[in-house]
């Protein structure tokens, strides 16, 4: 069976060097393979088209079968590791904790803990502020996206 740690080596080799970074790697029974992949400066189809041919060249359908995507992470899609979070800084996010409480605010900042600013709210009379987060709190982060 083709394992999700086989593919993320064959991933990173292909990838050394690059501003490209692997957001998630899931091996399903059966070897249905999917890859998400990211870049600092976005990521082309192109690009998933090389780590793509890089996998398959590595594996040998005559050994074991397998099912491949590859793909750019989502966009909407919530943010899965820190590289995403720190290429997203200075963006309107919605940040949902562990209890069920919803900030929407600009991320600042990701390194140990998730700073937000929040905006004013009038009808709370609330002027603008800076909140810090606990990861160990966070359930999903999303970017806003915004067509204004």
């Amino acid at each position: 069976m083709i394992t999700a740690d086989q593919i993320r080596s064959l991933i990173e080799e292909k990838l050394e060097g690059s501003e490209l970074f692997i957001v998630d790697v899931t091996v399903s029974p059966g070897n249905a393979i999917k890859v998400e992949l990211d870049g600092d400066q976005g990521i082309s189809i192109d690009d998933c088209v090389g780590v793509s041919r890089h996998i398959e060249g590595n594996l040998d359908r005559e050994v074991e079968d397998f099912e491949l995507k590859v793909m750019s992470a989502g966009i909407g899609e919530p943010l899965k590791v820190d590289r995403q979070y720190i290429k997203n800084a200075g963006r309107e996010v919605s940040v949902i904790l562990t209890d069920g409480t919803e900030h929407i605010g600009k991320l600042i900042s990701a390194a140990e803990e998730l700073k937000l600013v929040l905006p004013a709210s009038k009808k709370k009379k609330l002027p603008e502020r800076e909140i810090v987060l606990a990861k160990t709190d966070i359930k999903e982060t999303r970017v806003r996206i915004s067509f204004k």
